[in-house]
């Protein structure tokens, strides 16, 4: 059995770029800093990963909504690389996580609260429509 999953809870390093291909489909891309912290010999360390996220269809509609730099939010899905060549011929590979489902973190304080209840998680399922008027924020 193979699996491969990723779950990344951190901070968006820019804006959602969003584009929509030939196909209709809408795309969304970003960065995402995640932290981690230890202990070296009563030292703390840190070291920061960036990771490129893509979501898709309806999930890439809502980031390019509610998500902007700085947004904490938790993302799902699998690692993907792909490859091409450059203009000058060069063989070029890029790292992504494919997001496949979404929560969003608490929203700042200039921005509408959830009343305290729990933030909801966006799952993108090629069968089951998300309609924004659901997302209660």
């Amino acid at each position: 059995m193979n699996l491969n999953k990723v779950v990344l809870i951190g901070r968006v390093t820019r804006d959602p770029e969003v584009k929509t291909i030939p196909s209709g489909q809408m795309v969304c891309s970003f960065g995402l800093a995640t932290n981690r912290v230890w202990s070296n010999q009563g030292e703390k360390q840190e070291k920061t990963e960036f990771h490129n996220i893509v979501l898709w269809r309806r999930l890439a509609e809502i980031a390019s909504q509610y998500i902007t730099k700085g947004s904490l939010i938790m993302v799902e899905g699998r690692i993907q690389t792909r490859s091409w060549d450059d203009s000058s011929g060069n063989k070029r590979y890029r790292t992504e996580i494919i997001g496949e489902n979404i929560q969003l973190g608490p929203r700042s304080a200039n921005q509408p609260t959830l009343n305290n209840k729990e933030i909801p998680v966006v799952e993108d399922k090629p069968d089951k429509e998300i309609k924004v008027e659901d997302i209660p924020f």
